[in-house]
């Protein structure tokens, strides 16, 4: 297949974000008086629109998960963004693809000023023709509102969309991706398992970012 348009997912696609993420929940968490959750939960929450993790793991009502995103995100602006680091491989990917006349976009379901900070903060926005996240007022958060907007940034007619190639690690990727007729390869370096990803009807499964730029460079997809 010969995929011209690359949506990235950016937490455990682009960077190992879990530390962050996971110790901005358990503050929120902390404040809000619920008990301490395992690591093993806290990594659910790297991934899945916030408020829904909120609700689900953290047994929260919805006036109580948005107060506890409030927290949340006092911690991450301050200190959780950083708490991050880069996948081996992702930068000579991007920059092989790019090279080669990819367009490449992050479309992910961190709010958008967070990710275009974590981007420029690792040096990585010249590689990326769009970027789209999540809004703080949850107008779009839903993973496949938020492809759908990725690709009308990107000028995209239904046509085209055998063209595009959705990348993440989680199953709220490919079931996004599906929504919008397009493409998902999920990768297994990440937070989902191979087990989330299959079932969630990834077209692709991909065990590093050399891989993903090789197949995608040579238009090798099983």
């Amino acid at each position: 297949m010969n995929y011209q348009y690359i949506l990235f997912d950016l937490d455990g696609t682009l960077t190992e974000s879990g530390p962050g993420i996971t110790r901005s929940v358990s503050q929120a968490l902390k404040r809000m008086g619920c008990e301490e959750l395992s690591e093993e939960i806290l990594t659910k929450f790297i991934g899945p629109p916030l408020v829904e993790s909120m609700m689900r793991y953290g047994k929260l009502t919805r006036a109580e998960a948005d107060q506890a995103i409030v927290y949340y995100r006092e911690y991450y602006a301050s200190k959780g963004m950083f708490e991050n680091e880069v996948y081996p491989g992702v930068e000579k990917m991007l920059q092989d693809l790019k090279e080669n006349g990819k367009k490449l976009a992050v479309s992910t379901s961190k709010p958008e000023v967070y990710a275009r900070k974590i981007i420029e903060h690792f040096r990585l926005t010249g590689y990326f023709d769009v970027i789209c996240g999540a809004t703080f007022d949850e107008s779009r958060v839903d993973k496949a509102d938020i492809i759908a907007d990725t690709m009308e940034k990107f000028g995209l007619h239904d046509g085209e969309k055998s063209r595009v190639l959705m990348v993440g690690d989680r199953e709220h990727d490919v079931v996004g991706a599906k929504k919008n007729g397009v493409a998902a390869a999920g990768v297994l370096y990440g937070y989902g398992s191979r087990q989330e990803l299959c079932e969630a009807g990834a077209d692709y499964l991909i065990a590093s970012a050399p891989e993903l730029a090789k197949k995608i460079l040579e238009e090798k997809f099983d």
